[in-house]
């Protein structure tokens, strides 16, 4: 790969330059001595420099290097591009990278529905639920660091989660209210990993009492408040089920990424910044974008009660670049691009490494990727880890893929997908929120066609 052992080459630049220091400093005069101490601390620093804006490329290859037809990738673009010309689709970017390569990697439709422009490879995207899978990679950082265990109780790192409540719903048909009940054990760093803490978005029983206080539903990135303030309230609410006896999707990721703040001792956004996008060369990943890059973030369009496809969220509205910028959410607050996503994926595919950066152990991001939810999850015909889905029978999954692959998505109609076996990443980036019918099927056929563009299997 083209960025592998840059911290390598750095430090051997850096020995090198003290060893002709050494070498060297004996024959010249002070001011000299000092003049080639610069002259190579700058060679050091502009060779930092090209090496980290080199690292944002993933290798290119032509299709057929990697085991994929060229022919078949067309057919792919010709559906995608479909959906755009006639079912009312707006721009999308998708990219496939096998054995640590790009393979494919277009654009199709407009930039915005009203206008000429066409979707740029270098769009930003809200991919909100995806972020989830770079919160619990920053959890499995601190748990490697010896900071954290997984089946610690939150309660040890936020106070306010000694006690919780669960709401029960009243009995009978067309009985209305709840009853509160203790929860029958603390809930557990892992409970929230794998979504069977009993939180919800709000939609269950108490759901009036969401609404109250604030909370509800899962878009955070408006509110005037920190994620850690919005923890401490959620904290207070009775929630949906008892720790660890049903998958409950919810504010769980939410609360993890509080956790990482209160452990790290830093903000959510530093933390992934420092620890995460900035080492992996995810440049445009983030929870607020600067103004500068404004212009790239794509507008989110989604049916209207007639199925038309209109704006939801133009960018020059958007609480991405203009809100308040005060709530972090690790569930779903973040932006980024298709490769920058693709970037995140290929380490985890790589067992926790990309371009000589190590981020987390093989160990570890074997932990995540194993099932932890058994019957919970999908009645056990798919397997759930720490962060997303995993592949355990694959006729029950119903789609192409293999044992031991592993995604999710996001609720802008956002997907994505590591295949070990095949050595295979896939993102979908596009802005739909709600999807209309005419496109409910895209994602799905996505999937189809980027397996049928494999010559070349892995596993054989």
């Amino acid at each position: 790969m083209a960025t592998i052992g840059r911290q390598k080459q750095k430090t051997n630049l850096l020995n090198q330059s003290k060893v002709i220091i050494k070498k060297e400093g004996s024959r010249i005069s002070g001011a000299g001595r000092q003049n080639l101490f610069r002259s190579l601390v700058f060679a050091l620093i502009v060779f930092s420099l090209s090496l980290s804006l080199f690292a944002y490329e993933l290798p290119r290859v032509k299709p057929s290097e990697v085991g994929m037809s060229a022919e078949r990738l067309e057919r792919l673009g010709r559906v995608l591009q479909s959906y755009c010309d006639e079912k009312g689709a707006p721009g999308m970017v998708v990219l496939i990278a096998r054995n640590g390569k790009v393979a494919y990697h277009r654009a199709f439709g407009k930039f915005r529905l009203d206008k000429p422009d066409p979707m740029p490879l270098d769009a930003i995207f809200r991919i909100a639920s995806q972020s989830k899978a770079v919160t619990s990679v920053a959890v499995m950082m601190l748990m490697e660091e010896g900071k954290i265990l997984l089946d610690d109780p939150v309660s040890k790192y936020i106070p306010e989660f000694k006690e919780t409540y669960v709401a029960v719903q009243a009995e009978g048909k067309g009985v209305k209210g709840y009853s509160v009940v203790p929860a029958k054990r603390q809930i557990t760093i892992r409970d929230l990993l794998t979504h069977t803490a009993g939180i919800s978005y709000g939609d269950g029983p108490a759901e009036e009492e969401y609404l109250k206080a604030g909370i509800h539903g899962w878009y955070l990135t408006d509110k005037d408040m920190t994620i850690g303030e919005v923890v401490k309230k959620l904290a207070k609410l009775p929630f949906d089920a008892q720790p660890g006896e049903h998958f409950v999707y919810g504010y769980n990721t939410d609360i993890l990424g509080y956790l990482v703040e209160v452990v790290s001792g830093q903000s959510l956004a530093e933390f992934v910044e420092k620890r995460i996008a900035g080492p992996l060369g995810m440049k445009d990943t983030c929870f607020f974008l600067p103004e500068s890059k404004a212009s790239r973030l794509a507008p989110a369009y989604g049916a209207d009660e007639k199925g038309q496809i209109k704006v939801i969220e133009d960018t020059a509205k958007s609480p991405y670049i203009y809100g308040p910028r005060k709530c972090y959410s690790g569930g779903a607050g973040l932006v980024a691009t298709a490769e920058d996503y693709a970037r995140f994926l290929q380490m985890l595919l790589n067992g926790g490494e990309l371009g000589g950066v190590r981020i987390l152990s093989p160990k570890s991001v074997e932990l995540m990727t194993a099932d932890h939810a058994g019957q919970i999850y999908s009645g056990g015909k798919q397997g759930f880890g720490l962060g997303f889905w995993v592949i355990k029978n694959l006729g029950t999954s119903g789609l192409p893929g293999s044992i031991g692959a592993f995604g999710w998505g996001g609720a802008y109609f956002t997907t994505y997908w590591v295949d070990p076996a095949e050595k295979l990443v896939a993102v979908f980036m596009t802005q739909l929120l709600p999807v209309p019918a005419s496109c409910a099927d895209l994602q799905n056929k996505f999937r189809a066609l980027v397996y049928q563009a494999i010559e070349k299997s892995y596993e054989r």
